[in-house]
């Protein structure tokens, strides 16, 4: 299964942080990491609304990101 990207720049970098983070420190949440994102890389509503769904998704079971 493919996982569909969106255009922006900054949601990009916010998904990379995010895995890289979770790498780094495994017994962070995804839902304050997701948090600290959207105001780290000051995402719109709609990238907000898509990173916490792309975590969510992943969280039921979705294939993870391939860098």
């Amino acid at each position: 299964m493919t996982t569909i990207m969106p255009e922006g720049d900054a949601i990009r970098k916010a998904i990379k942080w995010v895995c890289a983070s979770l790498q780094e420190d495994p017994k962070r949440t995804i839902a304050n990491l997701a948090q600290e994102a959207i105001g780290r890389f000051d995402l719109s509503p709609k990238d907000a609304d898509f990173l916490l769904r792309f975590y969510q998704d992943q969280k039921a079971g979705a294939n993870p990101v391939q860098s």
